[in-house]
């Protein structure tokens, strides 16, 4: 009984196990879109994150580690 049953579970982890690997990927090389099309789709950190897609992107910094090394004192 319980042989049959260790039997049937691991003939069905392996046939989950096969659909999902096969599953998986996709079939030739991968490249960037250079189509005018692909200009205006969003990008994954814009996909992520859509409000910092909305924010300028020249925004500096608040402080950078030179400028907190140079205000500290011993």
């Amino acid at each position: 009984m319980f042989r049959a049953r260790q039997i049937l579970v691991r003939t069905i982890v392996l046939a989950v196990s096969t659909a999902a690997f096969a599953a998986c990927g996709q079939r030739g090389p991968l490249y960037l879109p250079t189509d005018p099309a692909a200009a205006q789709r969003a990008t994954l950190p814009e996909t992520l994150n859509p409000a910092a897609s909305r924010a300028p992107a020249s925004r500096a910094p608040a402080s950078s580690p030179a400028d907190s090394a140079s205000t500290t004192r011993p």
